[in-house]
This record gives structure tokens, sequence and C-alpha cells, in this order.
């Protein structure tokens, strides 16, 4: 309050005068609003980090670790099922394959994943959206794959692909989301084996940021890859990396062959595949953090293998996504301080590895966008920014343990990327960031809110939040009172009313009109 006041006089306003009414707050979301398709067009396409990654463990720690894994590849295996590809692939690699189940000598899984990039880039069909992945740089995505959205107006409900594409739009709107994400939402209105062809056309075409495509069944991996060589050219996806694959490892310890066959797909055609074991420890993995991180190194090791006997040298990401449960009921729980350090420790075995890693994301149990998933989120994403994670999925709107995208969430958490920016930028030490000029201008005891290095900097100074409330009491109250989530819900309303759609070949959408109009009509609709 008092370093408004003072900062206020300095400049020649007065305080009563800086009263915000909520006509003028509106008004300012307004101009924000606005602002929002040419805020995302100057901002970075993806985080250089500049600070240093958090090491936790030492390389004898690392060492046990990895002796470890290899010791459950070796001892135990890891089962393909039902890909007899895969299987020969590993064979004459020199793994054991005896029926489902692979064994690995010590060491082998590891050699296999050499020819992996350390780095590489996904391109958009916006060149200035284009994202690198890997090394010390940082992506943001969305949240991936709910079945459900909610939002304060309509409440929980399955989503639609009205639904999908208002998400795929504010993620394009968000200058903090640097990827367009892949399964944004489920959109259950449209039969099973077609809405994978609306949903890579939206990213497409309401956005022009790097996105991911279908993985649910080989040749709707291949529709993805297809509407990508309409997209930007046969011969550019030929050489270039154009579109991501997530796919979960059945943990423990298999791969369904569905997800190898998707795998192989997509890594035929030179696309990154990113490897994830889904391990909730006390449930697919030990209650032991070390044991589920040996578990899910062996898992990530053995996909990113694969990738590498299909096509070596084509970009893969090694994944985890660990978080622990209620034990007494077996529910997950996130934002705890268990895999807090698991999330440290793999992105050590990835730096180690040289592979680029993705971990998740802002998130949490919670059902609505209340204290419990602010808390739950800032608990889960922190680690992962320090561990040094290069793939962020799962960054803005995950509710109800990924049940659920949140409307009010996603913009929230918008804000929270925005700071985590800001986090990455590490501190300014050149003449500006040490600012003497501004101690030379203000006396002991004075205050530096008017001086001419304050006015200078003010607007960029510090990261300023569009959804975070600093008004006084009876500021706040006269502004209508509102909430985190209310302010969050006028705000995304306010986005979509102010989305313009980038530009677009009208030949490049045409041909994929037509081409998404005949595999539709060459199919009867499937609800299962």
């Amino acid at each position: 309050m008092w370093a408004r006041r003072l900062f206020e006089q300095s400049v020649g306003v007065g305080f009563m005068g800086s009263v915000r009414t909520a006509r003028q707050r509106r008004a300012r979301r307004r101009e924000r609003g606005n602002a929002g398709s040419a805020a995302t067009a100057n901002a970075s396409a993806y985080i250089k980090r500049q600070i240093p990654t958090y090491e936790l463990l030492s390389e004898e720690g690392l060492d046990a670790i990895e002796r470890h894994a290899d010791r459950i590849l070796k001892e135990i295996g890891i089962e393909i099922r039902g890909d007899d590809e895969a299987h020969r692939l590993f064979r004459e690699a020199g793994a054991t394959v005896q029926g489902d189940r692979i064994r690995f000598d010590e060491g082998l899984a590891a050699s296999l994943c050499s020819t992996a990039p350390a780095q590489f880039t996904q391109h958009a069909r916006n060149p200035a959206r284009s994202v690198v992945i890997g090394g010390d740089c940082t992506v943001f995505s969305p949240m991936y794959g709910a079945p459900f959205v909610r939002d304060l107006e309509k409440g929980r409900r399955y989503a639609t692909l009205e639904d999908f594409e208002n998400l795929v739009k504010l993620a394009y709107l968000c200058p903090w989301l640097h990827h367009s994400g892949g399964t944004i939402c489920e959109p259950v209105d449209v039969a099973v084996n077609k809405r994978h062809l609306d949903m890579v056309y939206a990213h497409a075409r309401w956005s022009d940021k790097a996105f991911m495509g279908s993985v649910t069944l080989p040749e709707r991996a291949a529709d993805s890859i297809a509407l990508c060589r309409l997209l930007f050219g046969e011969s550019f996806v030929a050489e270039n990396c154009v579109i991501l694959a997530n796919i979960n490892v059945n943990s423990p310890l298999v791969y369904d062959g569905t997800v190898t066959q998707v795998m192989r797909t997509y890594a035929s055609a030179g696309q990154a595949v990113v490897v994830v074991p889904f391990v909730l420890g006390g449930a697919m993995g030990p209650v032991t953090v070390a044991g589920s991180i040996a578990q899910a190194h062996a898992e990530a090791l053995v996909g990113v293998a694969l990738t590498q006997l299909v096509r070596p040298g084509v970009p893969v990401i090694y994944g985890n996504f660990f978080t622990t449960v209620t034990l007494r009921s077996g529910a997950p729980t996130f934002g705890m301080p268990e895999s807090a350090l698991a999330y440290i420790a793999v992105g050590q075995l990835a730096r180690r590895n040289r592979l680029p890693f993705r971990c998740g994301g802002a998130l949490t149990a919670s059902k609505v966008a209340d204290a419990q998933a602010a808390q739950e989120s800032g608990d889960s994403l922190m680690p992962v920014i320090l561990g040094g994670a290069n793939f962020i999925l799962h960054a803005a709107g995950w509710l109800e343990g990924a049940l659920v995208m949140g409307y009010e969430k996603f913009v929230l958490d918008m804000d929270h990327l925005g700071m985590m920016h800001r986090f990455l930028e590490g501190i300014q030490l050149d003449d500006n960031g040490f600012a003497m000029d501004a101690f030379h201008e203000v006396e002991p005891g004075t205050h530096f809110l008017g001086c001419q290095h304050t006015l200078t900097n003010y607007r960029t100074a510090f990261f300023e939040p569009e959804l975070t409330d600093n008004l006084t009491s009876e500021q706040w109250e006269e502004a209508g009172s509102t909430t985190a989530e209310t302010r969050a819900y006028a705000r995304w309303k306010e986005m979509l009313a102010n989305y313009e759609a980038p530009a677009i070949d009208e030949a490049v959408d045409e041909a994929m009109r037509e081409f998404i109009a005949k595999k539709k009509a060459a199919m009867e609709d499937r609800w299962y």
C-alpha cells in the first residue's frame, strides 16, 4: 500500500485516481486480449534456460540406479506383447527373446540408445514457432488426454470437438505455451475411429505451433503423418521432425504391441516418439522411490532402443511419469515429495544418457481450481523445472488426476508458466541489472520508486500475472469481489472472443479437408 502510494506520487498520479473500477479492469483485460495474438507472435518459441539443473544424486547413486535397471532387464526382462517385428529387431540386436519376454545383458539396452540425438528441432508450420527439444531448452505443452472438461458456467461434462478447438485456440494465444499439444481433451462427440483426424486438423488449422499426433492405432498414426505431409510438404517431412507421438508403457515392464507398432510407424517416418513409463509407486511400481526409478529407467531405455533399431538417429524423448498412490485406496496423489525427488533424479539419468527429457506438469487430484490444485500443481511443476525437463507435458489445465481439462485451471496455469519463464531467465548481471545509476540518483534513506532507472524498467522488471489480485480490500470489493477462478473464467471467454486464426495456404487447407472427408467416408462410425 505505502509503496504504491509513493510510486504514484513520484510519477504524478494521484492515489485516488489509481482506484480501478470494474469497468476499468474490464477495459484493461480487453486491451490484453486484443494484444493476445501479437504477444504470441512476439514471444519466445521456447525457453533457453539460464539457470543450472539441480543435481540430486552423486555419480555413485546414478551408477546404482543404472546397475539395478540392468538387473531388472536381465533377470526379469520386459514384455512386448503381440509385435513379432519388434521381437525380431531386438533378437537381431543381441537380446534374448522367449515368447513375448525380452531380456538384455548388462549395458545392451543403453548401448542401443546411443544413436539417438541429444537435441532436435520439431518444426511448426510457422517457422518462428518451431521448438528445440533437448540440451538447455524447455518447451511447455498443455494437458493431454482428459475425457471431461470443466468450466464455471457448464460444470463437469464430457468433452466435445468444440471444446477441443477452443483449447487449441487458447494454447495458440498463450505466449507461455510453446506447443499446441496433442489430445488436449478427448472429443467424445466424434466417433472413436474418426476423431483423430479432427484433432490433428484442429492443431494444424487453428494454431501454427508444433503439435502431437494420434497414438491409438498404427493406422491412425499413419493418418497423422499423412496430414503432416499435406501441411508441410512430403519432402520436408521426409527430412525433418514435424510431429510428436506420446506413448505410455503399460508399467510394470510391459509394452502393448499396438503401442510398439505406433512407435515403429512414427520412427520409420523420421518422426519423434516420446517414451513414457507410467509408474504409480505402490501400484505399477514398488513403494520405494529408488526401485520405481530403476524400473522406469529400464522401461524407457527399451522404448528408446526400439526407435533406434527402426531408424538409427531418429529423434526420441526419454520420458517419465511417476507419482505415488494413497495406499489405503490406490488413488493417485500429486505434488508429493517422493515424486519431486524422482523427477530430479530421472532428469539426471536422461542427461547422463544424452537424451532429451520429458516430464509433467501442473498436476493435481483436485476437482476444481482451488487451493489444493494450486499447491499440488506448483509442487509438481517446480521439481520438473529444477530437474531440467526439456518437454513438459500437462503444463496447463490438468484436474482430477487427468480426468478433467479445466478451462479456468488452464488460464491460471498460463500465469504460472509465465512466472517459470522469468525464473529460468536467471539473474541479469549487466550494467542495467546492477543499477548503479539508480544508486547515484537516490539519496540514502529515500526510495527508488520514482528514479529514472525504475521508470525505464518498470514495465519489464517484474513479471506481472494477469489474474493475480493486488488491489486493496476496498478496490477489490468495488471491482466485484472476484476470486481467481471467476477472473480466469472471464479471461478465457475474452481470449476466445478476440481469437483470430493464423493464416494458412488455402490449397493446403483444402487438401487436408479432402483427405479427412475421404477417410471418414470410407469407414463406418465406431464408438468403442
